[in-house]
């Protein structure tokens, strides 16, 4: 597997967005992640999005951050937040996530940022469980699902 640096808006990463966001929809019984985002949130040096590529060179894997600052919505100075981490179902169980969570977790720490933080859904037992073995605790909720029952919101420090 080849992880790359990507745009949200590339090609390839629109297609999983569309793929995990039918996934959502499914679990959730809605419309899916509508969190307002766009390219721009993930640009260097205020944030990353990664693709992952098989050896035929598919998009299997992606995930990205975004720097967060002090504000309504429940976020901290020094904050990066972890956004649409995704593989396809034929590419679960091969450590995919792990990676691709721990190269956004370095970039953000190099980027200065001082708290890597999430928010998922008590219907992704396997993402818990992957954030849970990589030293995410619970954190007070922030963000656009704040306040939904069904919201988990996680954090690590990076310093």
């Amino acid at each position: 597997m080849i992880i790359r640096p990507r745009s949200f808006d590339h090609a390839d990463a629109v297609r999983l967005n569309d793929q995990v966001q039918l996934e959502y929809a499914a679990r959730y019984g809605d419309e899916g992640d509508v969190t307002p985002l766009d390219a721009s949130m993930f640009e260097p040096p205020n944030g990353l999005y990664l693709l992952a590529y098989d050896a035929q060179s598919r998009p299997v894997a992606t995930g990205g951050w975004r720097s967060q600052e002090q504000n309504d919505e429940g976020y901290s100075d020094g904050d990066a937040e972890i956004k649409r981490m995704f593989v396809i179902p034929e590419g679960r169980g091969n450590g995919l996530a792990r990676r691709i969570l721990a190269a956004l977790e370095a970039d953000a720490r190099a980027a200065g940022r001082s708290r890597m933080v999430l928010e998922t859904g008590d219907k992704q037992p396997e993402a818990i469980a992957l954030y849970a073995s990589s030293g995410y605790t619970p954190c007070e909720k922030f963000g656009h699902y704040r306040t939904y029952e069904s919201s988990i919101c996680l954090a690590k420090p990076l310093l």
